[in-house]
């Protein structure tokens, strides 16, 4: 697992381009402020320590958020962080997880919709916690 991490005073995105053909048609246009964005990449491995990946993934998305006191979550599936990927049913399934924790517990998350390509716009604050990379 991958996550580049941002502090965002601001996040836009719109549908571009579908790169799954099996997802459902979305044309979408959102934006958000005060949040911590999360590009995601889920790898091979993580399909077989997946609650730990899950656990992990959550973890961080509070961590960084907290630092921020946020309770604004994106959550972007950025499949360019590693050569090695899960299947997209495993990523997808993984997303729905975390989505899923993070709202239970208080979160408001926006997701990109999964399987498309999106353009974006992020104003990242300045502080060196706006911007953290983690693996595991």
């Amino acid at each position: 697992m991958k996550l580049l991490m941002f502090y965002v005073h601001e996040w836009w995105y719109k549908t571009a381009l579908k790169s799954l053909p099996e997802v459902v048609d979305s044309e979408r246009e959102e934006s958000l402020g005060n949040a911590a964005v999360i590009f995601f990449h889920v790898e091979a491995e993580d399909e077989v320590k997946r609650e730990s990946v899950v656990q992990k993934f959550v973890k961080n998305t509070k961590w960084i958020a907290g630092k921020f006191g946020t309770k604004n979550v994106v959550l972007h599936s950025f499949n360019h962080l590693s050569s090695s990927k899960s299947s997209p049913g495993f990523a997808k399934s993984l997303l729905d997880e975390v989505s899923e924790r993070l709202e239970r517990t208080g979160y408001r998350v926006m997701r990109t919709p999964f399987g498309y390509f999106s353009e974006f716009r992020m104003h990242v604050a300045g502080d060196s916690l706006a911007k953290v990379f983690k693996e595991f």
